[in-house]
């Protein structure tokens, strides 16, 4: 998949090839602009108004041809198309998508996220359970790479294995 988005992307947009990183209902599309020279210099608060500038021109300027890739991607490989850049330091997603979850909690669980809502650390349940969820995902990075990791060699044995049973 990352292979038919880089021949799909202009050479001119990013910086190297972009990082396409797929779930069941998602395929984020990230890439690196190149750096821009006229903020190397500039005082803190210049130099995030100039990189603010350059993601929102970006942004435009590529609008109508993201849309374009991003249905013929949809329609290709059956998900949605999300957009966004690095530039510097800073990720800055254009648009993402949101995919309700169902789960099913026990008493105590609940009570958690009943804690965070009155403590207003979240707005509803869904939003502590979110906020929970980005909390591991921020402790437990390498944790998670590293099981990614191992679930991709995990796909790529099945693929070289033998075919299905008949």
């Amino acid at each position: 998949m990352s292979a038919w988005f880089a021949g799909r992307l202009p050479d001119t947009w990013f910086a190297g090839p972009p990082k396409v990183v797929v779930d069941r209902e998602e395929i984020a599309v990230l890439g690196t602009l190149p750096p821009l020279s006229v903020a190397e210099g500039l005082p803190d608060l210049e130099r995030a108004a100039a990189m603010e500038g350059y993601v929102e021109r970006f942004r435009e300027e590529t609008r109508e041809r993201r849309i374009d890739i991003a249905r013929e991607a949809e329609h290709r490989f059956r998900r949605k198309v999300s957009w966004g850049v690095v530039v510097g330091d800073a990720t800055v997603m254009f648009t993402t998508l949101s995919v309700p979850v169902m789960t099913r909690l026990r008493q105590p669980e609940r009570q958690v996220l009943d804690t965070l809502v009155a403590a207003g650390v979240a707005r509803s349940r869904s939003d502590a359970l979110a906020w929970c969820v980005r909390l591991v995902g921020k402790h437990t990075d390498s944790w998670l790479a590293d099981l990614r990791d191992a679930l991709q060699h995990v796909d790529r044995i099945r693929a070289e294995g033998p075919g299905g049973l008949d």
